[in-house]
């Protein structure tokens, strides 16, 4: 049977008895007869002097008739006038005056009697509240008179026994009057009758207090004494609780089963020792055994002549003796035990009893009471039959006294959450049996929140006031240690206790810290637990789109359902049976959402959008903060319809919640507050709590356990255990060690417990933030090996289209999460990752190459990296996708790497135009149908993994960067650029880059997305970043190994790369073709059809790079020791002498250090000079040989186009260490300064080559000043870049030996000078 925890409210209060005195006033006197007085016969002179004068008149001669008759009438008034004196004597006045006497004190009694009838009314009614009839008393189980009688009232144990005479309350006073026979006597007689008629009260209850007495002995009928003590006891359990009174029977077996019902009875069930049938009936067979049940509580109590109305700190004992065996030592026999009444049905009375034993004589119409030999009647005893008895018990047997409830002050400590809703044991609880999905629509979304001072329950009812609720929202402020949170955490665990979660659903906001809601995640109705906002301020604007998007969700849904007009309706109809998905209703918890509104005062707007919006669409909104101040809320103030104001800091706090300052009077123990309903009601209460530790019961097998498998008869003997597993331990009344058990033990995890997996679970409005970054696998979870296509993802659509997974996307508004894909196949085709240090740029990277290796083949991608960051990026060059990894030391492969891709362009165009290709999809499917099978190359990526070190250090390669970005994608080759800031990027470059990526940025206020979105990007979590369209984004690492650990990455990426070369047989992607450290001069042998002069390869075609001295006649050189200069002089020289003959070329030397001596024959030169005087003598012949080649008038202009008008072999002088030649004085190079402007038409040629240390400085040597005003081009070779840029805009760089910048007007590249060996070495 299940059992409602009854939490006694404070007794109600019944009519009041009446009190005072009666003082009536005495009855009117007899009159007292007056005696004559002097003054009365002094009156009579002049009348009889009057009389004499008249007949002396009257008697004269003239007599007349008429005189006599006027005497005669004269006398006859004399006459009556001494009657009337002497005669009357005022008795009749005197009877008129007795007569009103009597007449205004019976009028008086009347008024009398009418007051003295209303206080016997009243009299009346207080005692028939106060001790009801018997066949009332079931009408007082469950109600608020339930337990009512505590230790403390005047009327504990106080029981009726019958229907007699009862003295009135109210005393009637009888004044001091004269004797009988001076009062008036019929004013005598009513005192009398009012007085014997208004003293006392028939068929009144008479009551029994039983403190006064140890033992009571009935005699009568046995019938007649069972119905008695039936009525008494069945009051007795009804007015008083089981922890005040305890009710027990000693039988003969014989006798037991008049006494079977009592079995139901709380007051009769001892709870520390439970039978097989649940805690121990105390009904047994002698008196002994009771004792030895009770002997805990009856041990301290004291024996003998103690009065018993002392003693009332245990349960009074009321022990119904009939024919029980009772030894002569029990502490019950004879006087007893303080605190005890033992009722004797055997009648049987102690020869020398004292005060303590009263005798009852009972018959089926009388009952009188004996005590020390004096008879009193009581009247006619109260009859109860054993049906009614066992219904009273039945009705009780179902409550269990609170363990919380206060005698005096139901506010003095909180309740239960469990009683207050009246579910019993939470570990057993079940909560479908409590939910109801077809509840009366007041009980919905209604609980209780606690008691008032009455000790009635208070209700919060969040619905709106349409609908006859307090809502649908509220607020609730409280200082610390108030019981805010727990107050929280009981309204949350209550709504989950009594509604499913198909009714209802909750967003439970910690704006601090996530204790208050802990738990309550494992409910199904939990949507969202969003904790510890205040270290994570990004996550409060999640947070905001994320109910918004709620908010939309719950519109559409009404929206498409039917256009419902609100929530409400959609569920009446679902209830009605259309088919409808449940739409819960949805209460949203905010707690500190005043230190929330202090971070993001804009979250205002969301609150206010709920208050206009939520009534309609069922969403509650509870705020709950420590402190308000004034003004705060700004506009959402008129949707809060209720208040909660726990105690407030201060009393303009409390003005502010509540309009008064009560709140901050509160007590300081947690709980305690007031809830404001409108403006005129406000209503006092204490919370209930549901954190206290949870005390389970230890049951066995029997039928009261929560587990038990087995069912027992209900009889009122001892019932042996059965031996059984127990299945619920008791916890230990010691608080345990970890704190963890106190978590796990507390009550509201046990609620959790129960409630976790009942009902469906809740939409989810929140998904967890992004944390962790999933690996390539988990994007890509059916990873399989293809003979085709290596290992690649089984199914996947998007196998070869350029269009990837990242990582996730984060959509809080959509509620949901998507793949971060990128397109590559057209306008988009160019990347750019920009996030600050550490933000995971170069993983992404990985990332990417990684995807499109594992949904693309090494024919159709190829990725070609420069990694100037970690050096993370060659963990990849394995991959057979991968054609080369250029770090920051491997310079000549950095700019193969650029020149490659610049090549591949270049390639790409003059191909399409050669086949009539109009766009790169085309040529993607016709290579696909086998086509172009010469072109080793797909869709080619030029990553560059550290853009501020290009800009920096190799500014030379922006331009061809730029240039591959802008014409690329037409040809397949794509852009990959990551970088720390947007504006690391010219923002020509950067217009280029059509998919943006963007990590966490040392500075966010920098971002080209969003800058209000890039502020919510959390610091120091690689991977985290925006999408174009401003979402957040994490991320995915590039492993196969479902593993989500950063740790360990380099050694997720081999294993990635390691599975995908292993599943790959075909031909890898090509590698990169890097200018060589030195080659042959005979690699690149003149073509006799041309006059060019080759000399070196360049870098971007690994072509042979030429000299055309026919229209550039010079050459200049720059270059350190040890960089080739004198080799580049070889070279040239070689290649002149191998192309040209004797007669067409001569050479003149200028080498002061002698390093090409010997390398040229006798007989191709003209000198060889190695001193300063020779060089200026033999330069000097130069300058007058070759002036008078110069042009003269009659020269024609076909003559100048073919230099006919001179015959001869052309002259190259050769300077080797110009600046050597340049420091002598005089400089001997200046005699040919006038001629170099005209050498190309008198075929004289000069080669100079000079140190690049101090070139900067010698740009204003004539000679070199005057070359570069020429345009002459030249050579930059390894050097220092402090020289600044010697020509054009280039600046000297180191450079391995032989090689240079090659700087002219058909642009500027990098070349490998040929290597010439000396002629000494060959």
């Amino acid at each position: 049977m299940s059992t409602v925890v009854f939490t006694r409210p404070p007794r109600p209060q019944g009519p009041p008895m009446p009190d005072g005195e009666l003082a009536l006033e005495p009855p009117p006197d007899l009159p007292v007869p007056v005696p004559r007085s002097v003054a009365q016969i002094l009156m009579m002179l002049p009348m009889i002097a009057g009389v004499a004068a008249m007949m002396v008149l009257y008697s004269g001669r003239n007599r007349g008739v008429l005189t006599l008759v006027v005497g005669g009438l004269f006398g006859l008034s004399m006459v009556g006038m001494f009657m009337g004196s002497f005669m009357g004597g005022g008795s009749g006045e005197k009877k008129a005056e007795q007569t009103a006497q009597r007449r205004d004190y019976m009028r008086y009694l009347a008024q009398a009697r009418r007051r003295i009838r209303r206080a016997a009314a009243q009299q009346r009614k207080s005692i028939q509240w106060r001790h009801p009839a018997p066949a009332a008393l079931w009408t007082m189980v469950n109600s608020s008179r339930l337990w009512e009688r505590r230790h403390t009232d005047a009327d504990f144990v106080e029981l009726r026994l019958a229907m007699g005479t009862q003295r009135m309350a109210v005393g009637i006073s009888t004044p001091e009057t004269k004797p009988v026979e001076d009062l008036e006597p019929m004013s005598a007689l009513a005192l009398r009758r009012f007085v014997r008629a208004h003293s006392t009260l028939p068929n009144m209850p008479m009551a029994l207090q039983l403190r006064a007495f140890r033992r009571i002995a009935l005699r009568g009928e046995q019938e007649h004494a069972d119905d008695l003590m039936r009525a008494m006891i069945c009051q007795a359990a009804t007015f008083h609780s089981p922890e005040d009174l305890r009710i027990a029977v000693v039988a003969a077996p014989e006798r037991m089963a008049r006494w079977d019902w009592l079995k139901w009875l709380p007051h009769a069930q001892l709870d520390g020792l439970p039978d097989a049938a649940g805690p121990r009936r105390l009904i047994v067979d002698t008196m002994s055994e009771l004792e030895a049940l009770l002997a805990d509580e009856l041990s301290d109590r004291a024996r003998g002549g103690v009065d018993q109305g002392s003693f009332a700190e245990t349960p009074h004992v009321i022990v119904l003796l009939d024919g029980g065996d009772v030894d002569a030592d029990c502490d019950l026999a004879g006087p007893g035990l303080a605190g005890v009444t033992v009722f004797d049905l055997s009648g049987m009375v102690p020869r020398h009893a004292g005060n303590w034993l009263l005798r009852l004589d009972v018959t089926e119409s009388t009952l009188d009471m004996f005590l020390r030999g004096r008879r009193t009647p009581l009247g006619r005893p109260d009859t109860f039959s054993e049906v009614q008895a066992a219904a009273i018990a039945r009705r009780l047997s179902r409550f269990r006294p609170s363990a919380v409830t206060s005698a005096s002050e139901p506010l003095a400590v909180s309740a239960e959450l469990p009683e207050l809703l009246g579910v019993g044991d939470v570990g057993v609880l079940d909560p479908r049996v409590i939910w109801r999905p077809n509840r009366p629509t007041a009980d919905r979304l209604s609980i209780p929140l606690g008691l008032d001072p009455q000790g009635a329950k208070i209700f919060l009812d969040l619905k709106e006031a349409a609908q006859g609720g307090m809502g649908p929202h509220g607020l609730i402020i409280g200082a610390t240690g108030s019981g805010k949170s727990e107050l929280l955490r009981t309204i949350v665990s209550a709504l989950a206790i009594t509604h499913s979660s198909e009714e209802l659903n909750f967003v439970l906001v910690d704006f601090k810290g996530g204790a208050t809601f802990a738990t309550l995640d494992r409910l199904p109705h939990t949507s969202a637990v969003i904790t510890n906002l205040e270290d994570e301020l990004p996550l409060v604007d999640r947070m905001a789109d994320a109910i918004s998007g709620e908010m939309t969700r719950r519109q559409e849904l009404l929206r498409a359902a039917g256009n419902y007009v609100s929530q409400r309706d959609y569920e009446k109809a679902r209830r009605a049976g259309a088919d409808l998905a449940p739409l819960p209703s949805l209460l949203i918890v905010c707690d500190e959402f005043s230190e929330l509104l202090s971070a993001k005062p804009e979250f205002i707007e969301l609150f206010v959008m709920i208050g206009r919006l939520g009534r309609s669409l069922g969403v509650h909104l509870l705020l709950a903060s420590q402190r308000l101040e004034e003004g705060r809320l700004r506009g959402l103030d008129s949707h809060l319809s209720y208040r909660i104001g726990l105690r407030t800091f201060s009393a303009m706090e409390s003005r502010v919640v509540l309009g008064v300052a009560d709140a901050y009077e509160l007590p300081q123990a947690p709980g305690h507050g007031y809830l404001k309903i409108d403006t005129q009601t406000m209503l006092r209460f204490r919370s209930a709590y549901v954190s206290g530790l949870y005390r389970g019961v230890r049951t066995g097998s029997g039928g009261t356990g929560a587990g038990g498998e087995r069912m027992v008869p209900f009889r009122p003997g001892h019932m042996p255990l059965p031996e059984a597993p127990e299945l619920i331990e008791a916890v230990d009344d010691d608080e345990p060690d970890n704190p963890d058990d106190i978590v796990k033990n507390s009550m509201l995890a046990v609620i959790t417990n129960r409630i976790a997996g009942q009902g469906p679970p809740a939409h989810q409005v929140w998904l967890p933030p992004l944390s962790e970054s999933p690996a390539l696998s988990d994007l890509y979870p059916d990873l399989r090996v293809d003979p085709a296509r290596g290992l690649s993802p089984a199914g996947w659509a998007g196998q070869g289209a350029l269009a990837v997974p990242l990582g996730i996307v984060d959509r809080p508004f959509e509620q949901r999460r998507d793949l971060l894909m990128i397109e590559l196949a057209g306008a988009g085709g160019n990347l750019a990752v920009v996030g600050g240090t550490q933000s995971g740029k170069s993983t992404l990277l990985r990332t990417m190459v990684c995807s499109l290796a594992l949904t693309h083949t090494p024919q159709q991608v190829q990725f070609y990296c420069i990694d100037l960051g970690g050096g993370t990026m060659r963990g990849l060059e394995a991959l057979p996708h991968v054609g080369g990894v250029a770090g920051r030391r491997d310079v000549n492969k950095m700019r193969r790497t650029v020149a490659e891709m610049s090549s591949l362009l270049d390639e790409r165009e003059g191909l399409f135009a050669e086949h009539g290709i109009d766009s790169m999809a085309a040529y993607r499917r016709r290579k696909a149908a086998g086509e172009f099978t010469e072109d080793p190359f797909g869709d080619a990526f030029l990553i560059i993994d550290g853009w501020t070190t290009v800009r920096s250090d190799f500014e030379e390669l922006i331009d061809d960067v730029t240039a591959i970005a802008q014409r690329g994608l037409g040809y397949g080759v794509h852009l990959v650029l990551a970088t720390n800031r947007w504006t690391d990027m010219r923002p020509a470059l950067r217009d280029l880059l059509g998919t943006k990526l963007e990590l966490r940025l040392g500075d966010p206020s920098e971002s080209e997305i969003d800058r209000r979105s890039a502020w919510n990007v959390p610091e120091r979590a690689s991977g985290r970043g925006l999408t174009p369209d401003k979402m957040q984004m994490l991320t995915a690492l590039p492993r196969v190994d479902s593993r989500s650990s950063n740790e360990d990455l380099a050694d997720g990426v081999q294993d990635l790369v390691t599975r995908v070369t292993k599943a790959w047989t075909g031909a890898p992607a090509p590698a990169v073709r890097l200018l060589p450290a030195r080659f042959s001069v005979a690699d690149i042998a003149p073509d006799p059809s041309t006059a060019m002069i080759p000399f070196a390869i360049n870098e971007s075609h690994l072509a042979p790079v030429t000299l055309d001295f026919a229209n550039e006649p010079h050459f200049l050189a720059f270059g350190d020791g040890e960089s080739g200069k004198t080799n580049l002089l070889r070279t040239i020289a070689k290649q002149l002498v191998t192309r040209y003959g004797p007669r067409d070329v001569r050479l003149l030397v200028v080498d002061y250090r002698r390093s090409l001596l010997g390398e040229i024959d006798e007989d191709r030169l003209t000198g060889y000079v190695a001193s300063a005087s020779t060089a200026d003598e033999l330069l000097g012949g130069v300058y007058g040989a070759f002036k008078q080649r110069l042009p003269g008038p009659d020269v024609t202009p076909e003559q100048l186009r073919a230099r006919s008008w001179w015959t001869g072999p052309e002259m190259f002088v050769l300077v080797d260490d110009y600046d050597l030649v340049a420091g002598g004085s005089p400089n001997p190079v200046h005699r040919l300064l006038e001629l170099l402007p005209q050498a190309r038409d008198v075929g004289l040629h000069l080669v100079l080559a000079r140190r690049s240390g101090g070139a900067g400085r010698a740009l204003y040597d004539p000679v070199i000043q005057r070359l570069r005003e020429i345009q002459t081009p030249g050579l930059i070779m390894s050097g220092s870049r402090d020289e600044g840029a010697l020509l054009g805009n280039v600046r000297p760089a180191q450079q391995p030996p032989g090689r240079g910048v090659l700087v002219s007007r058909r642009g500027t590249g990098l070349v490998q000078i040929a290597w010439t060996p000396p002629r000494h070495e060959s």
